[in-house]
């Protein structure tokens, strides 16, 4: 990035991780928020946004955030909400500057976001009215694409897939009725998650169809994705499609997952041969993990995907701008007006026929679907840049929706997950479906398949405490078995897991004793991953428990090789004076082994 030298967060990925991390190290807010407007001038796009406050309105929304609060899963972390869902204080268009209004208030995700410490960094630009996979259908001018300008960016939400995509929020919101929260994330090489319908509230968003529409998350990586997630999903009263949907951690993946995939005969490139054998090689790389691999006749579902501009979906647009295109049409862009109008020529009577024949078709689907655990897809069949959408605006449009329109008709979970760079250097991205409910068994396999692209063992999730409990690591004499592993158990604690920490700490036997004591320092850089056990301790003993813990240990966060932290012990870094580092022996146990050999020999 430019200028780089004179900022010192430019080279800082903007994960939730990293942030949290830089957080806890005395960044502030406002220099992150500082350093999003750099990167957005760096980006020098115009097209992104539609709408964005005054940098001395962003800066004093950061420093409103006062002091880092670690309880707050989302604080300072800086994001971007697709125009067609409300944030108070800034203007909604939903890309038609007539449609244009003021909300008094946060849509529901907005405002659940905001109570966990995010900061909405403005308003992204998308195809008008969410009618579009493409991105270029606006008139604020269209977005480009973070990875290759000549490549449509995707929509309809374009501009949230794009700012993820160049690294200057760590996530955003969009929306997805016919794939508008996965094309973008394949087209700009990120993650796109398509939430269960009724997880994520749609109150204070503008519908396109409203029986259909999700709000959808974009983030860099699945862990990111699902941690958002699991802070914007709840129940709203207020919205007539809402329903109470799990949102706990990621579970551990199955050991062997049924996965099927269109066959041979089905599947569709559009003769697009780099794109196939990317597609084969990520399927090669789940059977190498242990999936079963069925392949099925992809046809009825294809059947599907062709309904979602048909008769009752189209009327259902139809209903959200209906007044407009009948006192201002001209104020609807042509191809927008050209798709929504064909509603003004069907009747009650073809919504009726379509929803008898859906109703035909998921009956045809079911037994694929009951069948296995999940769908893998390709997110996209092939690409399409800018000048093909000039010379045919409707095609590739549809094309783009292949794998993606019949989701939401079938009341289907969805992620897009990034697999790596294809073998012409564009981004390869699969799709993971599942029925309604499955979203966190989606995300749990699509971090294995990001796993699998980056070359890395996928981390185990892991185990949560329940309520009125708090986790707490312990690196020492704590753990299992070990002297002093009763003040844990007589205060209520169960083990949750075995597990190591992330690998950015050093690990001292500290002088004195007996008993030896332990030291856990984090590192500013480099570092080892040491063993640690995660306990589940009532909060009532916790006081207690920190009365009885002698000084220079007290409690901190600490990192976990997941990307999650929880509270426990850590050293000062002053009592490494007379220490001994055993990182290398990675954990309490193997440094007590070593002490046994050694007094054997």
């Amino acid at each position: 990035m430019k200028d780089a030298p004179n900022r010192p967060l430019a080279d800082l990925p903007f994960t939730l991780t990293a942030l949290r991390t830089a957080y806890q190290d005395g960044v502030t807010a406002r220099a992150v928020m500082t350093e999003c407007l750099a990167r957005l001038a760096d980006v020098n796009d115009p097209g992104i946004f539609i709408h964005t406050p005054d940098e001395a309105t962003l800066l004093a929304a950061a420093e409103a955030l006062g002091p880092f609060d670690p309880a707050l899963p989302l604080w300072g972390m800086p994001f971007a909400v697709k125009d067609n869902i409300d944030v108070a204080g800034m203007p909604t268009t939903a890309a038609c500057p007539a449609y244009a209004y003021e909300p008094s208030e946060d849509a529901f995700v907005v405002a659940r976001l905001r109570a966990a410490g995010a900061i909405p960094l403005g308003k992204t630009n998308l195809d008008q009215f969410a009618t579009g996979l493409v991105g270029v259908r606006t008139p604020f001018g269209a977005p480009k694409n973070a990875l290759d300008p000549e490549i449509v960016p995707g929509g309809s939400s374009g501009g949230s897939g794009v700012i993820v995509g160049h690294g200057i929020v760590p996530f955003s919101l969009g929306t997805d009725t016919a794939g508008s929260g996965r094309v973008p994330a394949a087209l700009n090489g990120i993650i796109g998650l398509k939430p269960t319908l009724g997880a994520l509230s749609a109150t204070g968003v503008v519908p396109a169809c409203r029986t259909l529409d999700t709000i959808s998350i974009f983030a860099q990586n699945v862990a990111d994705a699902h941690a958002v997630y699991g802070v914007a999903a709840a129940y709203d009263t207020a919205d007539a499609y809402s329903r109470p949907m799990p949102s706990g951690p990621l579970p551990t993946p199955l050991p062997a997952p049924r996965i099927t995939i269109p066959d041979a005969a089905s599947i569709q490139f559009f003769g697009d041969c780099v794109q196939k054998a990317a597609f084969e090689s990520s399927v090669a790389a789940l059977k190498g993990a242990g999936a079963v691999v069925t392949e099925v006749d992809f046809t009825p579902f294809y059947d599907v995907a062709q309904m979602l501009y048909e008769g009752a979906w189209v009327a259902e647009r139809h209903s959200v701008i209906d007044h407009l295109m009948d006192t201002d049409p001209e104020a609807v862009l042509p191809v927008t007006r050209a798709i929504v109008g064909k509603a003004e020529t069907l009747s009650a009577t073809d919504a009726f026929r379509g929803f008898y024949k859906l109703a035909d078709l998921k009956r045809a689907c079911a037994p694929i679907l009951d069948a296995c655990d999940m769908l893998c897809v390709p997110t996209i069949p092939t690409f399409y840049t800018v000048a093909d959408l000039e010379a045919d605006p409707v095609t590739p449009n549809s094309n783009l929706g292949t794998y993606t329109n019949f989701v939401n008709l079938l009341d289907l979970a969805a992620i897009a997950v990034k697999t790596g760079p294809r073998s012409d250097g564009r981004p390869g991205s699969v799709t993971l479906i599942g029925p309604a409910g499955s979203d966190g068994r989606l995300a749990a396999e699509a971090q294995r398949i990001e796993a699998l692209a980056s070359g890395t063992p996928a981390p185990t999730p892991t185990p949560q405490p329940g309520a009125g409990e708090i986790a707490l690591a312990v690196c020492g004499a704590h753990m299992s078995g070990l002297p002093l592993n009763g003040q844990l158990t007589s205060r209520g604690g169960r083990f949750l897991a075995a597990t190591t920490t992330a690998p950015e700490y050093s690990f001292y036997a500290l002088p004195g004793g007996p008993p030896d004591r332990p030291g856990l320092i984090r590192q500013t850089q480099g570092g080892s991953a040491i063993e640690v056990e995660v306990w589940a301790m009532p909060i009532e003993s916790i006081g207690s428990l920190l009365a009885i813990i002698p000084a220079p240990l007290g409690l901190g966060q600490v990192r976990l090789g997941d990307g999650s932290s929880v509270p426990g012990f850590l050293c000062e870094a002053v009592a490494t004076e007379g220490a001994t580092d055993i990182s290398s022996l990675g954990g309490w146990r193997a440094f007590l082994a070593s002490k046994d050999v050694s007094l054997a020999q």
